[in-house]
């Protein structure tokens, strides 16, 4: 697999974790064509505004920091944020990504730990088989 075809796959796999996250967890349906997180995800832009900026900054590892180590797995609004931190991250090129010490390895990594975590391993596990 080249580098470009491994790239693609990766972003198709986080949009369809988010996606499937977004339907099990937040009880969403989700719509790729809405940009506004507070439809998306019914969070406030107090609760995504600061996350964005984080990541806009090149503090990525630090937001993901922030955001797991103030999880509440029972919350949904903990869950929307951090599931919004992984999309908007997986927004950024590879490139910026890489400038500060992230990927979208790294990106598609935490959407499946949080899955696992909260008993949706076997639905990301047939995602997997599924794509390849």
């Amino acid at each position: 697999m080249n580098y470009e075809t491994e790239k693609d796959y990766i972003l198709r796999l986080i949009k369809e974790v988010v996606r499937t996250l977004i339907s099990l967890i937040l009880g969403r349906k989700y719509d790729p064509q809405e940009p506004a997180p507070e439809i998306r995800y019914g969070l406030a832009s107090s609760d995504y505004e600061p996350i964005r900026d984080m990541v806009d900054c090149g503090k990525v590892n630090e937001a993901e920091n922030l955001l797991l180590d103030g999880i509440d797995y029972k919350d949904q609004k903990s869950l929307a944020k951090l599931i919004y931190f992984y999309e908007y991250a997986s927004q950024k090129t590879e490139a910026f990504l890489q400038q500060h010490n992230y990927s979208m390895a790294e990106v598609l990594e935490g959407l499946k730990m949080l899955a696992e975590h909260l008993g949706y391993q076997n639905v990301i596990s047939m995602m997997d088989i599924y794509e390849h």
